[in-house]
């Protein structure tokens, strides 16, 4: 089959890598692609906001299935055009990703269908944002309500610090994002992200993962997409796993198709294993980045085949997805001024080095400049390794990482450190 990818980051290659292996695919088109994926796909340049556009695309170049990689696009309804023109797309509709697209709409669903979530208010206004603080304790986080790009979380440790946030998220500090907020409970617990895929009907478990979302060593400093994750997740035990299928995430599938709005794609759970049990933080409408890039490192099945028959409801036929029984691992590399504006332009060589000491180098932010890679964004290369324990895959993954030539780059030293503290590996 032709498949046409749609996005330009670490995700998006590492899904163009895997779709690769398939022996259904024929051919990859990437929108607008990287200099990585061009290792294994055509990229082309698509505006992928007009629709009719891709469409065209799609009809001209015989594609058989869109896969659709960033949030944005999904909750623009990219999905509902190709469907319109009965072109099979992986990923859910406008009103579906709304899961993803809006904090406050998932929340009342939670409230709808009894899921475990943090107690919350939602205000419009910076007086009802403010009036809300006073009934929760501290810390207390604020979230901008619309797609911020992973970083409209802020935890406020302090009054002052929640007051803030909230009027940098009223004053457009996350752009149309921060029209609503939601102020919510801090919940006490550790972290871990769930996989699930869905045709809106049935569900099937996709992996789990822990990532580290905070810039800074030992998860300090201001949210960033991701500076780094690790599959398995050791946390998750196969009791918890049925638990959240169980109470969280089946439930969310049978109410978004009670509602008339089936959710079609990859449900991913952002979870926070409570003393009480996991409890939803928040939901996202695509794969996680980067954890998307250690699950693709581990996964068995035929990628476009999987997707082809949750694209076309026939997920209840099909095998489980099955994963190796390995670890992974991956290591952003940052530009210097990330998560706040990044220095662009830096070159990058010596991947080839990296890569040949066994890891998996996906591009995030690169660029080709009159001949040479550089950076292109804030999160640049992700260093990806496996190994039969955390510990190696760990290993390998920083070793290969020392290889890279890149000025100014830099990323975390610890990532995996809650599973290694915990002295299973």
């Amino acid at each position: 089959m032709n498949i046409l990818l749609i996005g330009g980051g670490g995700r998006e290659h590492a899904l163009c890598w895997k779709l690769a292996q398939s022996p259904s695919v024929t051919k990859i088109f990437a929108a607008p692609g990287n200099p990585g994926m061009a290792e294994d796909a055509d990229c082309v340049a698509l505006a992928v906001g007009d629709h009719q556009a891709v469409v065209s695309f799609c009809e001209e170049n015989a594609i058989d299935q869109v896969v659709i990689g960033p949030e944005a696009p999904l909750v623009d309804g990219l999905a509902d055009s190709l469907r319109a023109a009965d072109i099979a797309v992986f990923g859910p509709s406008a009103a579906a990703a709304q899961l993803e697209g809006s904090k406050a709409f998932t929340k009342a669903l939670c409230d709808e269908a009894n899921i475990p979530t943090a107690a919350y208010v939602r205000a419009s206004n910076i007086t009802e944002a403010r009036a809300a603080l006073s009934g929760f304790s501290l810390p207390v986080v604020i979230k901008a309500d619309g797609l911020a790009a992973g970083k409209g979380v802020i935890i406020a440790e302090t009054a002052e610090e929640a007051e803030n946030a909230i009027g940098h998220m009223f004053a457009g500090g996350f752009g149309d994002a921060g029209a609503e907020v939601v102020v919510e409970e801090f919940l006490k617990g550790e972290e871990a992200s769930f996989f699930a895929l869905t045709d809106g009907g049935t569900v099937v478990p996709f992996g789990t993962a822990q990532d580290h979302k905070r810039v800074g060593e030992g998860d300090t400093g201001p949210n960033t997409g991701g500076m780094g994750a690790y599959s398995p997740a050791p946390v998750l035990t196969d009791a918890l796993q049925a638990e959240v299928m169980e109470k969280i995430i089946t439930p969310t599938v049978k109410a978004m198709a009670a509602r008339g709005t089936p959710y079609s794609g990859v449900l991913y759970a952002g979870l926070m294993l409570t003393a009480d049990g996991p409890e939803l933080i928040e939901y996202n409408c695509r794969f996680g980045d980067p954890e998307c890039q250690v699950l693709m490192m581990r996964l068995e099945s035929d990628l476009a085949a999987l997707m082809l028959t949750v694209a076309e409801g026939r997920l209840a036929n099909a095998d489980a997805p099955t994963f190796a029984d390995t670890n992974a691992i991956t290591v952003v590399m940052a530009a210097k001024g990330y998560p706040g504006t990044p220095e662009k332009g830096a070159p990058l060589d010596d991947l080839d080095h990296a890569e040949a000491r066994g890891a998996k180098v996906f591009h995030a932010g690169t660029k080709v400049q009159d001949g040479q890679l550089v950076a292109n964004g804030g999160r640049v290369l992700n260093v990806t390794a496996t190994g039969e324990t955390l510990n190696q895959a760990r290993e390998d993954a920083y070793a290969a990482l020392d290889m890279i030539d890149f000025p100014g780059g830099f990323w975390r030293s610890d990532i995996g450190w809650r599973e290694i503290a915990r002295d299973r590996h």
